[in-house]
């Protein structure tokens, strides 16, 4: 009976212990905390879904309000980036800080060979993309950007039926991105500190809402870059919004006679992340990240079947980038799209500038 009593524990322990092993977490280092979407890593980290090394943050008023509101210890804490790889050997660097700052974490991270994940865009401007790519070539390490809609089932699938030619020929591609503006939805008051800095982000509602668009573009067009590019920008709210446009809209043109529209704002009455692709035959709109619907006709409406054949979350996909089971090349994440998605964004603030067609 003793045997038997012993005998179960040890498989009971066996059992508790194997997927432990069987699953790593990935191990991250964090690279600022004034991006709000920071809150969604350590809202993983609170959840035991990924081991955090360290947290390179000068702020010491916004460590405290993260510390308080994530009971995270004193030890996790270094004012550089450089001091922290000093210490820790993470898998990877996620970074949560100014646009503009990307491109001080690529100098920072890659000739370690570590490698680095941004929230979109990847760069400012064109001249620091350009840099990151070196960088990248030089020590052959990754360097991805992430965007909430890359997650989108929706979007996966209209790649899926458009792969596949089930529309015909594609003709039109309209993307609108946004929300009622920073400001007036809550942003913390970091966020919006650079957020709102033409320097620090590069622009307003056409770097911060426009990249999308252009991510998805290039994407389904499978990494082919359009021949010119037309935008228009607004100033609505100068009282709240005094050194960026808060609202544009960008045409691009593709040599096969496709056009994209992208409509990015931040004075949207809600907010909206979706996408309309027209073919020859059929036109498929992706509500949200749930929702896609099929018109064949005015009056032809289906709602389509959704599965999640791909990574629900950024993490996941890191960790598979990580160990080579796929290769971060031609897909939303990956640096020769997201270099496209600079160009076409670096070309859209000339064309509102000038007012003229832009010719890539």
């Amino acid at each position: 009976m003793r045997y038997l009593r012993l005998k179960m524990l040890v498989l009971i322990f066996v059992s508790m212990v194997i997927p432990c092993f069987g699953k790593p977490l990935l191990k991250v280092a964090v690279a600022g905390m004034n991006h709000d979407h920071v809150h969604v890593l350590l809202n993983l980290y609170q959840q035991k879904e990924v081991t955090l090394l360290g947290i390179a943050e000068s702020d010491t008023a916004l460590i405290h309000r993260m510390q308080q509101r994530y009971h995270l210890p004193d030890s996790l804490f270094f004012s550089t980036l450089t001091g922290l790889l000093k210490k820790v050997k993470p898998d990877v660097v996620l970074a949560y800080n100014p646009i503009a700052e990307h491109i001080d974490v690529a100098e920072a991270c890659l000739p370690l060979r570590i490698p680095v994940m941004v929230e979109k865009p990847l760069a400012a401007n064109m001249a620091q993309a350009e840099r990151i790519s070196k960088l990248v070539k030089e020590n052959n390490t990754p360097f991805l950007t992430n965007y909430e809609t890359t997650w989108y089932k929706s979007n996966r699938m209209i790649k899926k039926l458009v792969d596949q030619q089930a529309l015909g020929a594609l003709r039109k591609i309209i993307v609108r991105d946004g929300h009622q503006g920073p400001k007036e939805i809550g942003c913390s008051t970091d966020f919006l500190a650079w957020l709102t800095d033409p320097q620090k982000n590069g622009g307003g509602a056409l770097m911060d809402f426009g990249c999308y668009g252009a991510n998805l573009m290039t994407w389904l067009k499978h990494g082919k870059r359009p021949t010119a590019v037309t935008a228009v920008t607004r100033h609505l709210k100068p009282h709240i919004y005094p050194e960026v446009e808060d609202d544009a809209t960008i045409v691009l043109e593709y040599a096969d006679g496709t056009s994209g529209i992208i409509q990015a704002s931040w004075n949207w009455p809600y907010n909206i992340k979706d996408m309309q692709v027209f073919g020859e035959s059929k036109m498929l709109h992706a509500v949200n990240d749930h929702l896609l619907l099929e018109y064949s006709g005015v009056d032809k409406q289906r709602e389509i079947s959704l599965k999640n054949n791909y990574y629900s979350n950024h993490l996941a996909y890191l960790k598979d980038v990580l160990a080579g089971k796929i290769m971060a090349v031609h897909d939303l994440s990956s640096l020769d799209n997201n270099l496209i998605v600079v160009e076409i964004l670096e070309a859209a603030k000339k064309s509102a500038i000038t007012g003229e067609r832009i010719i890539l």
